[in-house]
């Protein structure tokens, strides 16, 4: 069952997935990290929604890691550590894998495990008062070689590094400046500045955005664990869709093109 702390709205053609513990600056506990797969699942078999925005409750905070306080009841032994763990990991790589565009929506702090979250999105767009922190080394934590590698993928081996050995806050210019997050806005204009991304990629050729997406995530496997056929097919797909030929009548047309995704 979804918890009330997981919120999943669709607006037209961008789903919305909320983490929903403000009084806790959006800290995650074991049934909201349950609800994202439930949710994602849902956004990713509904043919209409082909944007998805990340993003937490009120104005303090995206997410701040895991809910320290839930730790006794969900920690409390071997098994559930082990349990938390393979949760935590389908969460991430649910959203990482996720087909479709997404884009986290960060106003406040994104802590540890709110990190490991934008970073799984595609892009991130933050508010001018977002503070960014991987505080595992304050606190003795180990993080592992995937959480690791997307994030240095993303910003490069040496901003990583900045990263986790001072496990300090990083404000928003200077996530920008490291390439962690995308776009900087003043919070009044970030849930419009997003509206209006997601709601441009919305409008753009699915099939299209689709095949670029799977062929970045290629690139950035090891080269012997890439899929360079499946690329390929879905190039091949896109230029035999009828939303190829629509493309290029609404272009001669100096109109909109009406995507189908087939």
């Amino acid at each position: 069952m979804l918890t009330e702390k997981m919120i999943a709205e669709k607006r037209g053609a961008v789903g919305i997935m909320t983490f929903n513990n403000p009084e806790r600056f959006n800290a995650v506990s074991m049934d909201m990290w349950e609800g994202v797969a439930e949710i994602l699942a849902d956004f990713g078999s509904d043919d209409a929604i082909r944007v998805v925005v990340v993003t937490g409750a009120g104005n303090k905070a995206f997410v701040s890691g895991a809910d320290i306080s839930k730790f006794e009841d969900e920690r409390s032994s071997q098994e559930a550590v082990e349990k938390y763990a393979v949760t935590v990991d389908a969460a991430y790589n649910g959203l990482h894998r996720f087909p479709k565009p997404t884009i986290a929506m960060i106003n406040g702090y994104c802590i540890g495990g709110g990190v490991g979250l934008a970073v799984c999105c595609d892009m991130r767009i933050c508010a001018d008062n977002a503070r960014f922190a991987i505080p595992a080394a304050k606190l003795g934590l180990g993080y592992g070689y995937e959480h690791i590698r997307k994030l240095s993928d993303l910003v490069g081996p040496s901003r990583a590094k900045e990263i986790f050995f001072t496990a300090r806050q990083f404000n928003a210019e200077e996530a920008l400046q490291m390439g962690l997050v995308n776009r900087v806005v003043s919070g009044s204009m970030l849930q419009p500045y997003v509206d209006d991304y997601a709601e441009t990629i919305a409008a753009n050729a699915p099939l299209t955005v689709a095949q670029v997406k799977h062929t970045v995530g290629e690139i950035l496997k090891d080269p012997e664990d890439r899929d360079l056929e499946k690329c390929a097919d879905m190039v091949r797909a896109c230029f035999d869709s009828a939303d190829y030929e629509e493309g290029r009548k609404a272009f001669m047309e100096k109109r909109k093109p009406a995507f189908q995704a087939r």
